[in-house]
């Protein structure tokens, strides 16, 4: 299978960040390599990193690209080091460049809005839903809960003059926290969009409610009654339920960890490494490393590593339960990362398998009955 072109740059511009959220998979799973990661990305770094995807661009002629900035927490590398490295990917790089940041929005600042808004720069921020759920993951070293600073950087976020940078909102699933409960607190921000993402965990190190002895689809019961919510007033885009929809609909997901699309991510951490999807930091030590580094190594290199092959081998890089599942083209086995297991590697289906069938079953079926009806 011909290598599809990395399309998604995730620059990881600060290797430390300002909270200590409990869940983390930077700092609290099995890869603690950030700890001998530089600070923050050099200039000779910088310089290499938007070298390297611009000649991407050229090679294999894309039109358009999309770079993230990420960490840790990309603000601690300063919103004049940030503007500076946007400007040089504009003028380096042959394709039009769509530039967003995720942030714990504990620095967002009015005067650094300003900055990022003036730069084009999309902010994602996340949120975990109201100030006890939010809390209770999503603190500072000391203990301190960070809801109030994040409210305060929301607020800002939401004016009229910063509205149109604000990309949306990423929660992680806390089956802790009523669904409803956690939902309605986002919408209160009135983002354009919401992710809700699956905490990171393997068959391996299961996510809580997914131990071995574990029964139920204990996320799909969690997540249902927010989609439900979401299919009847369409409030905002949830991203989750939305790709979904539309696989069902006929079209292909175009998220990471749905659907059978491959892989076009790729990351380069603050030292220059090239790696593979920085949540692989959850399985093993070392799992995201390919041994490359932008000082010497293309992303073309990359696009020819075995492991860049199994994230886009589609269907056949699947385990057999997957392959002959009735939802397979829109699961898509899901997440990479969450299929990982000691003994068999990534050649297994999702820890989240139960609740990915369940979840994407009842949409189906929603949706096909609404189709039936209309079609009376």
């Amino acid at each position: 299978m011909k290598a599809v072109p990395f399309r998604q740059f995730v620059l990881k511009v600060h290797s430390r960040c300002n909270l200590s959220c409990d869940y983390c998979y930077v700092y609290e799973m099995a890869d603690q390599a950030w700890r001998d990661q530089p600070r923050r990305m050099s200039e000779t770094t910088v310089n290499n990193a938007v070298e390297r995807i611009a000649a991407h661009a050229v090679t294999h002629r894309l039109p358009s690209l999309a770079v993230i900035l990420h960490g840790g927490e990309p603000l601690m590398a300063g919103t004049g080091f940030l503007a500076d490295l946007v400007r040089r990917l504009r003028a380096t790089v042959p394709a039009r460049v769509e530039v967003s940041m995720q942030t714990n929005g504990v620095l967002l600042t009015e005067e650094r809005l300003k900055t990022l808004t003036d730069i084009g720069v999309k902010i994602g921020v996340s949120l975990d839903g109201d100030a006890r759920a939010t809390d209770r993951h999503r603190r500072f070293a000391d203990g301190r809960g960070s809801h109030r600073h994040v409210d305060r950087a929301l607020r800002l976020l939401g004016q009229d003059r910063f509205r149109n940078a604000f990309s949306g909102l990423l929660c992680t699933v806390d089956l802790e926290h009523p669904p409803l409960t956690t939902y309605k607190a986002l919408l209160a921000y009135k983002p354009p969009a919401v992710d809700f993402l699956l905490p990171h965990g393997t068959w391996v190190h299961p996510p809580p409610g997914r131990e071995a002895d574990s029964v139920g689809t204990p996320y799909a019961d969690w997540l249902l009654p927010i989609f439900d919510r979401w299919y009847d007033q369409q409030e905002t885009w949830v991203r989750l339920f939305g790709e979904v929809t539309q696989s069902v609909l006929g079209g292909t997901p175009a998220v990471e960890g749905l659907g059978l699309r491959p892989s076009t991510v790729v990351v380069v951490d603050t030292d220059g490494s090239i790696k593979q999807l920085d949540s692989l930091s959850a399985t093993y030590p070392g799992a995201a490393d390919l041994g490359l580094n932008v000082s010497a190594d293309s992303f073309d290199t990359a696009l020819s590593h075995p492991l860049t092959g199994l994230r886009q081998g589609g269907i056949k890089s699947l385990a057999a339960p997957c392959r002959s599942c009735a939802v397979v083209r829109t699961c898509g086995g899901g997440l990479f990362t969450h299929r990982y297991h000691r003994s068999t590697g990534f050649i297994n289906p999702s820890v989240y398998c139960p609740d990915l069938l369940r979840l994407i079953s009842v949409i189906r079926d929603r949706v096909s009955a609404d189709l039936a009806r209309a079609a009376q």
